[in-house]
């Protein structure tokens, strides 16, 4: 189980201020990556070369305040229209086609880029809704850790959160080499950051009868035991967007990482049927 340290041909770069992982070019189109809430570029490492020996250049992003990336103080520069105005900007430098994908809060994040009226040739909606995230487990994570970050900071959250996590068997599977990466990760997190986006995760309005109406083609995939917005949740999004719907076996929140190869086929499928 690699996940995130997933061996790739991507070099680092930044643009517009933002790290990124980009692969090499020459290709017919690129593929803007955006992660979700406590996310990085590395959610995309298992994508990688797949993508660029599917014909497209993909370029993963950390978001304002993840990881590597610098961000504001400001809570407020974290909502998903907010970051959605900066992922259109990088857009707009790339040449040639572009299709973007957001996973989960980054779909808000890509959803609100198009709606900023970023030039796309498609949006994927990966493990994303169409609104505010629903009531459940991880909503009510959210509301718990506020607190605690706002008090005691990130060491505190993700202390507790290595406790909830250890609570499941899986956890006592994953490396220590990848366990090392992702507290890493968190702790380099903006605690503004942090708190912005799980607010935007808990207001985001709905906004899919705007994204339907921009006529952007779109696709929505959803991991088959996804535990954040449920598989109908999607499914009826997909719909109200007359957009394709799939569903990826053996994967939850995160096919990115759980079932890579068959997400490749599923986005390689729909993003060069768009571009012919």
């Amino acid at each position: 189980m690699t996940a995130q340290l997933t061996p790739h041909g991507a070099e680092k770069v930044r643009l517009r201020g933002l790290a990124a992982l980009r692969t090499p070019a020459p290709a017919k189109a690129t593929a803007v990556l955006v992660p979700g809430y406590t996310g990085s570029k590395e959610d995309f490492a298992p994508l990688l070369d797949g993508l660029a020996e599917g014909g497209f250049r993909a370029v993963a992003i950390d978001l304002p305040g993840q990881f590597e990336s610098p961000g504001p103080s400001d809570e407020d520069a974290y909502l998903p229209s907010a970051l959605g105005a900066v992922v259109a900007g990088l857009i707009s430098d790339i040449d040639g086609p572009v299709v973007l994908l957001g996973h989960s809060f980054g779909g808000l994040v890509a959803r609100a880029a198009v709606l900023a009226g970023a030039p796309v040739a498609g949006l994927t909606l990966l493990d994303s809704g169409p609104g505010e995230l629903p009531a459940g487990a991880r909503r009510q994570a959210l509301g718990a850790g506020e607190p605690v970050l706002r008090q005691a900071g990130l060491d505190e959250v993700y202390r507790v959160r290595e406790q909830v996590s250890a609570r499941s068997p899986l956890w006592a599977t994953v490396p220590a080499d990848l366990k090392d990466f992702l507290r890493l990760r968190f702790l380099a997190s903006s605690p503004a950051g942090l708190l912005g986006m799980a607010r935007g995760l808990r207001t985001e309005p709905d906004r899919v009868d705007e994204l339907a109406a921009t006529g952007v083609p779109t696709l929505v995939v959803a991991g088959e035991l996804d535990d954040a917005w449920s598989v109908p949740c999607q499914r009826e999004m997909a719909a109200r967007l007359g957009a394709p719907f799939e569903v990826i076996p053996g994967a939850a929140h995160s096919p990115n990482t759980e079932n890579p190869a068959a997400l490749l086929r599923v986005l390689l499928a729909a993003w060069r049927e768009w571009l012919a």
